[in-house]
């Protein structure tokens, strides 16, 4: 009778089931970690080693386990039930042996994506206190769209999306209202702001206009939404950082429509003022979106809690 080794490798003699565990490690650390690579890494083996050993999984089940991608791997859902199966009793006789995963080996980094402006004010003073207790993070920004596509495909575990992916494969809570305000510094205020209040929008053509993208799609919301016009004038100064437009207007480039959150102190000094106040302000909801399936590393429920609780205070 011939049987697979713990490399996935044909040999003789009687079936070890010791070899089947091994496996299934090694699938469960790739589930977690989200590539062959990353795991090979957790596992202290080579990568062709995971490789080999995750196409034996794939035969002796006869289904698919994982999709191979440009980077990484995204799990079938075949996957993602043999993990929800496997993943508790592995970890126990893991702990039960003395072989449990060192802290920082216990699982695999949380892959948390969204915007940029918000991430780095907000999102990670908030998960800070995480990294003590062994948590690893992967952060990166970038769009809800394609941010959204790499969740599907299995790169991320967690986005912030600036609006509510379509359909149900993506789960999605509510995570925080953000207020966007027409803001200039001084020495722009102190011209156009009384002008503002009696000519309306038109009083603000002679100023620069410093925005996120050409299309100006914060500005142009805030137009319809508070003046109930269109937002004709072009952009001055495009930055695709927030946290830039705040310097270019904070240090007098123009004006610009800005999150209440990012310019909140600026205000309070008076390096900003409000040009214009609204009884009904823009307002913008992010959501936090799970990747699709059940999260087996745990963490990522860590991470997924606390950012819901801090945003309570936000």
């Amino acid at each position: 009778m011939r049987h697979k080794d713990s490399d996935g490798v044909e040999g003789g003699g009687a079936a070890q089931p010791v070899a089947d565990l091994n496996l299934l490690r090694t699938f469960l650390a790739v589930h977690r970690s989200g590539s062959f690579t990353a795991a090979a890494e957790l596992l202290g083996l080579s990568q062709p080693t995971v490789t080999t050993q995750i196409r034996a999984l794939e035969r002796q089940t006869g289904r698919e386990l994982f999709q191979r991608l440009p980077r990484g791997v995204a799990p079938t859902p075949v996957a993602h039930d043999l993990a929800a199966r496997v993943a508790g009793p592995l970890d126990a006789l893991a702990a039960a042996t003395g072989h449990e995963a060192a802290p920082h080996e216990r699982a695999a980094p949380v892959h948390l994506a969204g915007p940029a402006e918000l991430l780095c004010t907000r999102v990670l003073p908030a998960l800070a206190p995480l990294t003590a207790g062994g948590v690893r993070l992967r952060v990166g920004p970038g769009l809800t769209e394609p941010l959204l596509d790499e969740l599907r495909a299995g790169r991320h575990d967690l986005v912030i999306a600036t609006f509510r992916p379509r359909g149900r494969a993506l789960a999605s809570v509510p995570l925080s209202d953000e207020e966007f305000v027409l803001v200039a510094a001084p020495v722009w205020a102190d011209r156009v702001k009384e002008r503002l209040a009696l000519e309306g929008p038109a009083a603000l053509h002679p100023v620069p206009l410093v925005t996120y993208a050409e299309d100006l799609p914060i500005a142009r919301r805030y137009w319809r939404h508070v003046f109930g016009a269109r937002l004709s004038c072009p952009a001055a100064v495009t930055v695709p950082d927030l946290r830039g437009v705040l310097a270019a207007v904070v240090a007098g480039a123009g004006f610009s429509v800005l999150p209440r959150y990012l310019c909140q102190a600026e205000l309070a000094s008076g390096a900003l003022v409000p040009l214009h106040e609204p009884e009904d302000p823009p307002i913008n909801t992010a959501y936090l979106v799970q990747r699709p399936g059940r999260p087996d590393n745990p963490d990522v429920t860590r991470v997924r809690d606390l950012l819901i609780e801090a945003a309570r205070a936000w």
